[in-house]
């Protein structure tokens, strides 16, 4: 899996990887002639006090130095920019991936495991990229040029290769095999962090609220002794890696100099080869402990690169048509069908049965106790979910069936939990309409009955807005997203308890600035308040999933107990 990842994220860079290869055969095979030369000055010019031959050879290392070097360099640029761009593409391709994902995929994976995936695990996987150019393609050329030029020097000492090299080979595998286990705990213990992170950050005020800050310091305490205890384990093998290493890199070097000395004492072999040979012996095993560093990088990065696929080989329950329509002959309808809906490993579906439509210039709304499914229905209609049963039409088409720009462009969504970006006010507004003008802006403000609290920011529309809005109130919040689905100027509106938190004052003259707005365009409100739907054109109410009343507010006192329930206690509620 992680061969296949490296190949997919390098193969639009096959050029520059030939370069890269060029460029290393071309300085290794440098590096590789230098202890020759060096044997030859010993031998033919110290030996015999030759000068000029010491100064002409020393000449022909100079130049093979200069074109190693440049060589290595070039390389080491070009490995650099390929692992670079593969890592931004690798990056570009989870993240395009993930926003296909339904809520559902998200859920699954969850927010921080996908974090860690986009970042810290294709960083890993980009770095074993960089580590795989700039050592691992130098390292056979070196191994095999310097098993062919150790033996030219010095045959009789070639049996010290045929034990060193597989020594170290083994040792490395056996280290590496007890490294993989481990690192895939730590990606697995760096998404238990990140999770725990994100919750008490998001949470801090809730955390302080319930005076739980000692209690949440012993749970990060924990996913926190958990990382470092794995990352401790594998820590001890990456220590007994390298003294492994050089402890092989030494014995065989005393073996070439003991057994090598021999020979030059019964002249069979000359100083000059002899130290060719121990150089060439390094260089042997200077390219296996180089093919070491990244024989320690890879079992993480294959664990990341495994972690990554999985998310790439995920497929969106959400699925685009096939052949999607983009040719409609009504504006602005809802109609639900016989609409059930059913979470995968849940033991009940959510919603049963539920039929309604919503036409343009009237408002339906949805009213139902907690956990009664609105919410999920609202997110059935931009299809952040697909029904499980029945049909959910949108301008007369089946949302199935509808191509999804043509869907999204046609809704403007004001979620339960108002959501706003880092940037400025302007900057969120134009979310909803890019080319959106100031006049535009001030309209939609002044509708959402948020343009008050704007005008008393000295910068205006350029104030700053904080990462989720959390410089604002939830009914600042609230207000400002309305204003950017009102911007937008859709034909469907999807309200989802999104005046909750606004005071009874300010929901009715929002409500009432939109009328003339949303004349004629569908509006769907979910609502827990009677109040914001007492003048719905028709309201929908929910209990467990099933709608089990539809009619006006007055119809509804009449023919519908669970909805004169909820009037009742609102009604106490209001009076105590």
């Amino acid at each position: 899996m992680l061969v296949s990842l490296i190949r997919d994220s390098i193969g639009p860079y096959r050029r520059q990887v030939v370069a890269l290869l060029v460029l290393q055969a071309i300085g290794t095979i440098a590096a590789l002639m230098l202890p020759s030369l060096n044997a030859d000055i010993i031998d033919k010019g110290v030996a015999t006090g030759d000068t000029g031959y010491i100064v002409a050879t020393g000449g022909r290392m100079l130049l093979l130095t200069i074109v190693q070097i440049a060589g290595t360099i070039s390389a080491g640029y070009f490995g650099a920019k390929v692992a670079m761009a593969a890592g931004r593409d690798l990056r570009a391709k989870i993240f395009h991936h993930v926003g296909s994902f339904s809520a559902r995929e998200v859920n699954q994976f969850g927010a921080p495991s996908l974090i860690t995936r986009t970042t810290n695990d294709v960083q890993q996987v980009q770095l074993l990229i960089v580590m795989t150019c700039t050592l691992l393609v130098q390292a056979p050329i070196m191994a095999l040029g310097g098993i062919v030029m150790a033996m030219r020097e010095g045959f009789a000492l070639s049996w010290v290769l045929l034990v060193s090299i597989p020594a170290l080979l083994l040792s490395i595998a056996f280290i590496v095999s007890r490294m993989i286990p481990g690192f895939r705990k730590v990606q697995e213990r760096t998404d238990e962090i990140n999770r725990v992170l994100r919750e008490q950050i998001s949470g801090i005020r809730v955390v302080r609220a319930f005076v739980r800050e000692r209690s949440e310091r012993a749970r990060f305490a924990t996913a926190n002794d958990q990382l470092t205890d794995v990352s401790l384990a594998v820590g001890r093998w990456q220590a007994v890696l390298f003294p492994t290493v050089m402890l092989i890199f030494n014995v065989s070097s005393v073996g070439v100099i003991w057994f090598g000395g021999h020979l030059v004492n019964d002249g069979s072999l000359q100083v000059g080869s002899l130290s060719a040979f121990i150089t060439y012996l390094m260089q042997i095993l200077m390219s296996v402990m180089m093919a070491t560093f990244v024989a320690v990088m890879a079992p993480r990065a294959a664990v990341c690169a495994e972690r990554i696929r999985e998310v790439l080989d995920t497929s969106t329950s959400v699925r685009p048509p096939a052949t999607p329509v983009t040719d409609v002959t009504e504006h602005g309808t809802v109609e639900l069908r016989d609409v059930s809906f059913h979470y995968p490993g849940a033991s009940a579906p959510v919603l049963r049965g539920v039929s309604f439509r919503a036409a343009p210039g009237r408002t339906t709304a949805i009213i139902g106790s907690t956990g009664a499914g609105k919410t999920t229905l609202i997110n059935l209609i931009p299809r952040l979910f697909d029904v499980t049963g029945g049909a959910l039409l949108v301008d007369g088409v089946d949302v199935r069936d509808l191509d999804p720009d043509l869907l999204w462009g046609r809704i403007g969504l004001v979620p339960q939990a108002p959501y706003l970006f880092s940037g400025t006010i302007a900057s969120n507004l134009r979310y909803g309409k890019p080319d959106a003008t100031d006049e535009e802006m001030w309209d939609a403000l002044t509708v959402a009955q948020a343009a008050d609290f704007v005008r008393a920011n000295p910068d205006g529309l350029e104030a700053r807005i904080s990462q989720g809005g959390t410089n604002l109130s939830g009914g600042q919040r609230q207000r400002m997203a309305i204003a950017r689905a009102l911007i937008r100027k859709p034909e469907i509106y999807l309200f989802d308890d999104a005046f909750s938190a606004l005071d009874l004052g300010t929901d009715a003259r929002l409500r009432a600035a939109l009328r003339p707005r949303t004349r004629d365009a569908a509006v769907i409100i979910v609502a827990q308040r009677v109040s914001t739907v007492i003048d719905a054109d028709e309201i929908v109410v929910i209990e467990d999933g099933v709608v089990i009343g539809k009619g006006r507010h007055a119809e509804l006192l009449e023919t519908c107990p669970t909805y004169v329930e909820i009037v009742d206690s609102q009604q106490s509620e209001e009076a105590a």
